[in-house]
């Protein structure tokens, strides 16, 4: 008998069971698809919930600037929606957040519902001033350049909600 997922930091050897988490909502849109090697990169970033020693769930915080994160690669197992572990994932990197002095969480998003239920609001426009906005102009990051709503991105993020949470 199985209990609750246990909620950690992601290990090296976790990076092929985040790909195959992400690659069915890859295939479908939900998700951004990414190199491996891009997933090693950022793994720093990433919390995964386990069950019975299999990934069933992971997420990441990637701080784009002073006070603004983003929500980013949250996805849950098929086997394991609806038990509100995508929600505990959310809580824990929320508490991340916090801990590091964020005080604005982004995310981009086609589930709306959830992130809502979950203290975010849909936002129009820019979340930053023009200043930020001009420095954030300068990174490489695909997921900044989907904040700013830049125009190169824009295929890739057709249909998705801009969502942002006050801590």
């Amino acid at each position: 008998m199985s209990g609750a997922p246990v909620i950690r930091r992601a290990r090296t050897s976790d990076v092929r069971a985040i790909r195959a988490l992400v690659a069915p909502l890859a295939e479908r849109r939900v998700l951004v698809s990414k190199e491996a090697v891009t997933y090693f990169e950022s793994l720093q970033e990433f919390r995964v919930a386990e069950l019975d020693g299999r990934v069933v769930g992971c997420g990441a915080l990637h701080v784009m600037w002073e006070d603004l994160a983003e929500i980013r690669t949250l996805a849950v197992a098929a086997d394991q929606r609806g038990t509100g572990l995508g929600g505990r994932l959310l809580e824990v990197l929320v508490e991340d957040a916090r801990e590091i002095g964020v005080e604005r969480l982004f995310c981009l998003t086609f589930e709306t519902d959830f992130f809502v239920r979950h203290g975010f609001e849909v936002i129009e426009g820019q979340a930053v001033p023009t200043d930020v906005y001009a420095e954030l102009l300068r990174s490489y990051d695909e997921g900044v350049a989907e904040f700013l709503d830049l125009e190169r991105v824009k295929p890739n993020t057709l249909g998705n909600t801009r969502m942002l949470r006050t801590l």
